[in-house]
């Protein structure tokens, strides 16, 4: 039931939220919420981003160095994400500062010999040189960026590699004619010194279209060589596209049919850019800004607060837990009420299957990385354990992070590991109570007696002679018991006063409001 669900056409929209402080994009499937991305206007250090970094330690024990890219603490660069032409990379950054304002042909440039795999840090960065560094990471908690020297341009076709004359193919085309033929066209038009990788999206691409890729994607380079001239490390390079853009150019294919954006100038922006890179896509954009909240309207909102709990249900009554520790990510399947059989096995594989479906949806939606040990429902038959197994791994096609999915062992224990890339996301759905302020503890019903007397007291003695006060309705009963000696009457009597209490089921049980004879609000 499951596994023919995800092999349907799936309907895929970007709805698309700008504000002053930043954007917030959603990816839906079918009108699920399946990705939400969240881009603060100050942003930096994005995956991808270029720096010139400084190199400011070597750590021969890690064979790895910490480098000065600008950020409070030094980024992270192991020796095995220096790239074989690392000795290439640190020429070239130097050539490209002492360029004295002009930028030097690169198909002339003379690639160095590879480093070796199994070699040391200090042997190819001593001297602590300035060095051209790619984001490989975000900086996460308390840790750094990590980089690479694996320098690579993504376009919406093909990702331009310099330092290397390589072509790859994506393993995703798997017509070997088609592979042929985006081989031999590339081989044609690949410049000198840049290797080049095709993407899943190039299969069926005409030669002008991977050009013209290639084209802006080389234009970016010399883009690169003019910023390293005369800048001092560490010093921003160039940025990857806004998150917008970069997804758009990753996504976008025939499932897409709407981009919603709330904000006329990136309506624009999209437009032109889908004009450029799918033409016949261009009418999919539409801009919808009529007063009322982007994601209210898409029932973006209302997914985001019943998805991101701790616990999360399922249409069957089952449900998940979520625990997050130090070193990894549990979720726990507690089976649900509705039955589909009398077989306890079929009920539990079948809840087990629409479980591993919204687990897949949680670590896409929250970008949970790392390791994650998922208890499901004991299975008995090992047919049904590879059931499982087999949707599991076809729920995470759509995941564009790398991930790995173990089988289940002999304890019923699922293990995935995902790349984590970016901090995880994570928002909190609960609310203050407003009666406790989160404590878990209200004021004793005598003390609000007391505080509401003191309010009153003072009220009386600065000419107030007529008042009304509003109170949560179990207040009122305690104010207004007794014919004769209640203390609201007691109260009146005392302070001579004309006091009217009425009970409103809206405020929380310890709020209460004054009223004066023109029906003002007295605020203290």
């Amino acid at each position: 039931m499951y596994l023919l669900k995800v092999a349907k056409f799936v309907n895929k929209e970007i709805i698309i939220n700008s504000m002053p402080t930043g954007v917030e994009i959603a990816l839906l499937e079918d009108k699920k919420l399946v990705e939400l991305h969240n881009e603060k206007s100050d942003a930096s250090f994005g995956v991808g981003d270029l720096y010139l970094g400084k190199v400011k330690k070597l750590i021969p024990g890690l064979n790895a160095a910490f480098v000065d890219v600008g950020f409070e603490k030094d980024a992270f660069l192991h020796y095995t994400d220096l790239s074989p032409f690392a000795r290439s990379i640190l020429k070239f950054t130097q050539q490209a500062m002492n360029a004295n304002g002009t930028a030097f042909d690169f198909s002339k440039f003379q690639i160095e010999p590879e480093i070796v795999k199994t070699g040391k840090i200090n042997e190819v960065l001593n001297g602590k040189p300035n060095v051209l560094v790619q984001i490989l990471k975000e900086p996460i908690a308390a840790k750094g960026p990590r980089l690479s020297c694996e320098i690579s341009l993504p376009g919406r076709f093909i990702v331009l590699t310099p330092f290397n004359e390589i072509v790859a193919i994506s393993k995703k085309i798997h017509s070997s004619d088609e592979r042929k033929r985006l081989q031999k066209i590339v081989e044609s038009i690949r410049p000198k010194n840049f290797g080049v990788i095709v993407r899943t999206a190039a299969e069926g691409k005409s030669t002008s279209e991977l050009h013209q890729d290639l084209l802006e994607l080389s234009a970016t380079w010399k883009t690169i060589q003019t910023n390293i001239n005369g800048a001092e490390a560490p010093a921003k390079i160039l940025s990857e596209q806004n998150k917008t853009t970069s997804i758009l150019r990753d996504l976008l294919n025939e499932d897409f049919n709407k981009i919603v954006v709330n904000d006329k100038n990136m309506y624009n922006d999209l437009k032109n850019y889908i004009q450029r890179i799918a033409p016949d896509k261009a009418d999919i954009v539409s801009y919808v800004n009529n007063g009322t909240p982007l994601f209210d309207q898409f029932g973006i909102t209302k997914q985001v607060k019943g998805a991101f709990g701790k616990t999360v249900n399922l249409d069957s009554g089952a449900y998940l837990i979520i625990e997050h520790t130090e070193a990894l990510h549990v979720v726990d399947v507690n089976s649900g009420y509705k039955s589909v059989s009398n077989s306890q096995e079929e009920n539990a594989l079948q809840t087990n299957l629409e479980a591993a479906e919204e687990i897949a949806r949680q670590l896409r939606l929250r970008d949970i990385g790392g390791i994650i040990v998922v208890d499901f429902i004991d299975l008995k038959l090992p047919d049904n354990r590879k059931k499982l197994q087999d949707a599991m791994e076809e729920f995470m096609k759509t995941d564009r992070a790398k991930h790995a999915v173990l089988p289940i062992s002999k304890f019923g224990l699922m293990q995935i590991t995902r790349q984590r890339m970016r901090p995880e996301v994570n928002i909190n759905t609960s609310e203050n109570c407003p009666s406790c302020g989160g404590t878990g503890k209200i004021s004793s019903t005598l003390l609000l007696e007391d505080e509401i007397e003191k309010r009153l007291s003072y009220l009386a003695t600065h000419g107030h002679k007529n008042l009304t006060l509003l109170v949560h309705p179990i207040v009122y009963s305690h104010l207004t018991k007794g014919i004769f000696s209640s203390i609201a009457k007691r109260w009146k009597r005392n302070l001579k006063i004309k006091l009217t209490v009425v009970a409103n089921s809206n405020y929380s049980i310890v709020e209460y409001r004054f009223f004066d004879q023109n029906e003002d609000e007295i605020k203290f």
